[in-house]
């Protein structure tokens, strides 16, 4: 199930990056960024590089910059997916996704307990996986999955909440026929709201592992992040 796409264009990973700081939250270390004060909370889960990827920092940044109080929980303990250094099939047997859902519930509490009334999730490639079997419970109100991986259309089809998916047109995780069989699951349940879109010419990996001089990736990873922060602002507003 994990293709070298899930591994390439691995960031350099910077434990001072973004503009938020770092606590324990949940029972894992966090980045967190925007208002403390806000009800509604956007959760983001990393794909195999974890929470101290820039990029990924600068999107929670951007959450939190449009009102949301936003989580970027510490789902691999300080272990994150370093190439080279082992295959990424021994490095999932101690990261799968599930321990990730079952990581996920303390934050949520941890949210809950803060007064946050509205908690949605976005999950990148391993993440996505995380945010679906979160979305088959009300643990979440909204829901985005971005080039996802390990995800199945028995998972998609279990999804109980509103659920956006960004595919892209190169992807050996979620082809473009994935995404559509996923997209017709997904209308084949009218009480889901649900939002699909393939992304031409993108590879996996696209909206957050995008390098900064490439003016053309970058422009097709904001879109992206409009994208989210848009379902986001519709559903947890």
């Amino acid at each position: 199930m994990s293709g070298a796409q899930c591994c390439e264009n691995p960031p350099t990973l910077n434990s001072g990056s973004g503009n938020g700081k770092i606590e324990e939250f949940g029972g894992l270390s966090s980045y967190i960024s925007g208002p403390a004060n806000s009800n509604a909370a956007v959760i983001l889960i990393s794909d195999v590089f974890g929470y101290e990827a820039p990029n990924l920092r600068k999107i929670a940044d951007k959450v939190g910059a449009a009102g949301f109080h936003a989580v970027v929980p510490d789902f691999f303990h300080g272990d994150p997916y370093v190439p080279d250094q082992k295959p990424i099939t021994e490095w999932l047997k101690d990261h799968g996704p599930d321990q990730g859902f079952q990581n996920a519930k303390p934050v949520i509490e941890a949210l809950k307990s803060k007064g946050i009334t509205k908690i949605g999730a976005v999950g990148f490639c391993w993440g996505a996986k995380v945010v679906v079997e979160l979305s088959k419970h009300p643990y979440i109100q909204a829901a985005v999955i971005i080039h996802p991986s390990f995800v199945s259309l028995e998972d998609i089809q279990g999804v109980k909440v509103p659920l956006s998916l960004l595919a892209c047109e190169i992807d050996n995780m979620c082809p473009p026929e994935v995404a559509k069989q996923f997209e017709a699951a997904l209308n084949a349940k009218p009480d889901v709201d649900s939002f699909v879109k393939i992304f031409a010419g993108c590879s996996h990996g696209w909206s957050v592992r995008y390098k900064d001089d490439d003016e053309g990736a970058v422009k097709s990873a904001e879109e992206a992040h409009k994208d989210l922060l848009d379902w986001f602002v519709k559903y947890l507003n």
